[in-house]
């Protein structure tokens, strides 16, 4: 089995900060590309950002300059450090990892439990 283990958010003003953290645990082999993506009420889940395993970085034109993603491979663990924080940002925030099991040659797509993130004007 695995595991996408998602912590941070919460509620805070324009304008500040919040960070969220994810790590994914159980039979891995490798972690390959991670990411986070969000889901407000009545759109669709989009991209916010992503990270591969070399550190190669995208992000969603909303977010760029605001919010950055770092991930540490030796803990299977991808960050965002999101800033300047606007209402607009206000979502369930989902991590997700594409992770290639043991005793599997293939991969797979998983995702966390998702973390709400508010931010008032």
């Amino acid at each position: 089995q695995v595991q996408l283990v998602e912590s941070g958010g919460g509620l805070v003003q324009a304008g500040g900060s919040l960070r969220l953290s994810c790590t994914a645990s159980g039979s891995i082999s490798s972690v390959n590309t991670m990411g986070w993506y969000r889901q407000a009420p009545g759109n669709q889940r989009e991209l916010v950002a992503t990270i591969t395993r070399g550190g190669d970085t995208n992000y969603a034109d909303s977010v760029k300059g605001r919010f950055t993603i770092s991930r540490d491979n030796a803990k299977n663990t991808v960050n965002l450090q999101m800033s300047s924080l606007k209402p607009e940002d206000t979502a369930v925030y989902y991590c997700n990892a594409k992770i290639v099991r043991r005793t599997r040659w293939y991969e797979s797509d998983y995702w966390g439990q998702g973390t709400q993130v508010t931010v008032s004007s």
